[in-house]
C-alpha cells in the first residue's frame, strides 16, 4: 500500500462513519489472502442519510499501490435503485451489464470538479509566489481567469475574490459565482472544503500540468491553464495511447492457473483464453474479438503482476 489514508471514523449529528480495517501505509497487500483490505460502515437515522454520509466517506478515501473498487462504490451510493432500496441479487449485472468504466459525468460533477481544479491552481500558485529568495524581475501581471480541461471538455472560470481561506469564483452564464473555503494544502492527497455550504472532498493526484480528481466515482484529468495557454495547448501534438488491442494483458496479480489455448489456436470473442487466480477468487480471462493467438508469454504457475502481457494475437 504506497498509501492508504481513509476518512476519519467520528459520530457526527447522529450519523456514526467506521472504518473496519486491518492493513497500514507501506504494508504489503498479498494475492494469496482474502481481497477486502478495509469496511467503511455509516449508520444515521435515516437510509438517504446513511448513504450520503458513505458517499462522502468515499471521496476521502485515498489509496494508491494497488487496484481498488472505491469508485465503484461510489457510483453504487449515487444509484437511484440503491437510494430507493429496491434491490436483488441481480443488480450489479442489471445495472452494470458491461461491468464498471465509471460513473458518468454531468454537468454538476463537471462544474464541481472544475471549481476545486482552479481553486488547486489557485493555491498553488499563491504559495509559490510567497517563496522568499526568488530574484527580482518585471512585474507580472497575475491573471485570474483561467480554462479547465477536464478530459476532452473546456470550461471557463474565473477567481474573483480570494482571502487565506474562501476563494470566490465565478462560472460562465446563469451558473453564476461560488464560495469556496479550502483546507486543502499543496502536497495532501485528499482535498477537503466547502462550496456554496456543502462539504466537499476530492481526491488529487498530481499529474503533469493539473491534477487526477476522483470524486462520486467518476475519475478524470484536470489540467488547468491561462486563456493564453490554454490556446497554444491546442496548437500541441497529442499523444497517441499504446495500441493493446492485441495483447491479452493480465488484470491484477496473480497466479496463472491454466490456458485454454495454445500458439497458433482461433479464437471467438468471449472463449476462455486464460485463468489467473489472485485474492483466493480464479478470475477467466476471455478473448474481447476473433483472432488468431500468434505468441504465449506465460505458463502453468507463473505470478504475474499487474499488465504483464500473457499471449499476443495475430
Amino acid at each position: 500500500l504506497v498509501k492508504y489514508r481513509p476518512p476519519a471514523e467520528q459520530v457526527r449529528d447522529g450519523v456514526t462513519l467506521r472504518n473496519d480495517t486491518g492493513v497500514f501505509e507501506g504494508g504489503e497487500i498479498s494475492i494469496w489472502y482474502d481481497p477486502m483490505i478495509a469496511k467503511l460502515c455509516t449508520h444515521a437515522p435515516t437510509r438517504a442519510e446513511a448513504i450520503t454520509a458513505m458517499a462522502q466517506g468515499l471521496d476521502g478515501f485515498y489509496i494508491d499501490g494497488i487496484q481498488h473498487n472505491v469508485p465503484f462504490v461510489s457510483a453504487i451510493m449515487d444509484n437511484p435503485r440503491w437510494k430507493e432500496g429496491t434491490l436483488s441479487t441481480g443488480f450489479i449485472a442489471e445495472e452494470f451489464p458491461d461491468g464498471f468504466k465509471g460513473n458518468a459525468m454531468t454537468p454538476e460533477l463537471a462544474d464541481r470538479l472544475t471549481t476545486v481544479a482552479c481553486v488547486l491552481d489557485h493555491v498553488e500558485n499563491r504559495r509559490k509566489r510567497k517563496i522568499s529568495g526568488q530574484m527580482s524581475g518585471r512585474a507580472v501581471k497575475f491573471s485570474k481567469e483561467r480554462r479547465v480541461r477536464l478530459g476532452d471538455d473546456w470550461h471557463d472560470i474565473e477567481v474573483v475574490h480570494e482571502t487565506e481561506r474562501l476563494i470566490q469564483i465565478l462560472l460562465p452564464g446563469e451558473r453564476g459565482e461560488r464560495a469556496i473555503v479550502s483546507h486543502w494544502t499543496p502536497g495532501s492527497p485528499v482535498w477537503h472544503g466547502i462550496i456554496d455550504g456543502e462539504e466537499v472532498s476530492v481526491q488529487v493526484r498530481r499529474i503533469s500540468n493539473g491534477y487526477r480528481l476522483s470524486h462520486r466515482g467518476v475519475s478524470v484529468d484536470a489540467r488547468v491553464y491561462t486563456p493564453r495557454e490554454a490556446e497554444l495547448v491546442n496548437l500541441m501534438p497529442k499523444k497517441v495511447a499504446a495500441d493493446t488491442s492485441k495483447k491479452l494483458l493480465c488484470p491484477m496479480p496473480g497466479l496463472v492457473v491454466a490456458l485454454h489455448v495454445g500458439e497458433g489456436a482461433e479464437v471467438k470473442a468471449g472463449d476462455a483464453l486464460a485463468i489467473v487466480e489472485a485474492m483466493k477468487m480464479e478470475n477467466i480471462l476471455r478473448a474481447e474479438r476473433d483472432g488468431t493467438v500468434k505468441k504465449i508469454n506465460v505458463k502453468a504457475g507463473d505470478s504475474l503482476s499487474v499488465d504483464a502481457v500473457i499471449m499476443e494475437f495475430v
